[in-house]
């Protein structure tokens, strides 16, 4: 049996494990979930992270949803979702700056992504096929 790969990963962070007799040539993966240090402060949006926020709102419905999503070492992407079903986003430093971010614009409102947030976005043929990379 091949070792181990070990991963320390911040808790609530993994939704699901793949067990070891999944992975090919027998190797077994182990996750320790816990706590880890979070060492960064938590920054501000810039102006024009907020203006692009404050201007997507204002173009598409009154209030608009956001959500935040975790990108890794690249910080977080506030996707955004309009009244009129539009899709938008923000790139920030940190989840947290996210969450600022939608507390400092008016008319935003944090969500997630449930039925209703999933039901008002409208994802038309040309976002889809740009997704499909064609």
């Amino acid at each position: 049996m091949a070792d181990a790969t070990l991963f320390r990963v911040p808790a609530g962070c993994c939704s699901t494990f793949l067990p070891a007799t999944a992975l090919k040539g027998g190797a077994s993966l182990r996750c320790i979930v816990g706590d880890v240090a979070e060492t960064s402060e938590t920054v501000a949006p810039t102006s024009s992270q907020l203006s692009a926020a404050r201007k997507f709102v204002k173009a598409h419905g009154k209030p608009s949803r956001a959500v935040v999503e975790n990108i890794g070492r690249a910080g977080a992407r506030v996707v955004l979702v309009g009244t009129d079903g539009a899709l938008g986003d923000v790139v920030v430093p940190s989840v947290e700056t996210g969450e600022a971010l939608i507390e400092a614009v008016e008319d935003l409102e944090a969500a997630a992504w449930d039925a209703e947030t999933v039901n008002q976005a409208k994802i038309g043929p040309e976002h889809r096929r740009k997704m499909a990379g064609r």
